[in-house]
């Protein structure tokens, strides 16, 4: 299995996903040697991607994924020996938190805050779905407990924790904007201004600021050009896919079909 794995480690040597192949290398080989499954945290779609790759350099090996309800983004993933002959437990719990929302409105990043400050690991967390004066959060089913009885105020904000059925979680409706834009480029900065509305130089500064990533990776360089299927995620803005990419106009600029995700 060395060859593998080495080669695997040194193709994400350097990269965002270099600490993350080697855990799930790690998990992949138990799976191998004990001819059961091994399961991973969860995983953002970059870190899936990365399971599916490990998964193909295995013979013998499968890798599948759930992240607690149908659509969730952050998943886990189990890497499946094919002589294991159940159906792997992928541990998930859900967990319900409700606070007054009459004056204060708490958001995604209030409640991961909230999980982080009582130490959690962010790998045992899933997506948290927040709505008025209530958050549902996917989570490892071993920390469910921890997080009902430990989570009892979001800020200043005094929260109750409850569990909650995984059945009840729906995935969420997602509001989309569709932008029809030219361009001067293909550049990563010109595409996030057009698909996020403001200005170039404001998008490069949050390049710089490592606020915007391209396909759940950090963006190194604004030079860097997009392609058709490519996904900007910018920190509270949400998200941008580049949906078509059309022709030139007779000022040499590009036009681009984008969709926003609010």
């Amino acid at each position: 299995m060395t060859a593998g794995r080495d080669k695997l480690i040194r193709f994400y040597k350097g990269t965002e996903g270099e600490e993350t192949v080697i855990r799930l290398v790690d998990l992949a080989e138990q799976a191998v040697r004990t001819q059961k499954f091994r399961l991973s945290g969860f995983l953002d779609p970059y870190g899936a991607e990365i399971a599916e790759t490990v998964a193909a350099n295995y013979d013998g090996l499968t890798v599948g994924f759930d992240g607690g309800y149908p659509g969730a983004e952050r998943q886990r993933s189990a890497f499946c020996h094919e002589d294991f002959g159940g159906r792997p437990d992928f541990s998930i719990a859900a967990v319900r938190v409700e606070w007054n929302d009459a004056f204060l409105r708490l958001t995604h990043r209030d409640v991961l805050g909230a999980l982080m400050g009582l130490g959690m690991d962010r790998a045992t967390t899933g997506d948290i779905l927040v709505s008025a004066g209530t958050a549902r959060i996917l989570v490892d089913k071993k920390m469910a407990p921890f997080i009902v009885e430990h989570l009892t105020s979001i800020g200043a904000t005094s929260v109750e924790a409850t569990r909650e059925d995984l059945q009840n979680i729906v995935p969420r409706e997602e509001r989309t904007k569709d932008i029809r834009a030219t361009v001067a480029s293909l550049r990563v900065d010109a595409v996030a201004a057009a698909g996020f509305g403001m200005s170039r130089s404001r998008a490069a500064a949050d390049i710089e600021a490592d606020k915007l990533k391209l396909n759940w990776q950090s963006v190194k360089n604004a030079a860097q050009s997009l392609k058709e299927g490519d996904m900007l995620s910018l920190r509270g803005r949400g998200r941008v896919e580049v949906v078509a990419i059309s022709g030139q106009t007779k000022k040499g600029r590009t036009g681009v079909w984008l969709r926003r995700f609010l």
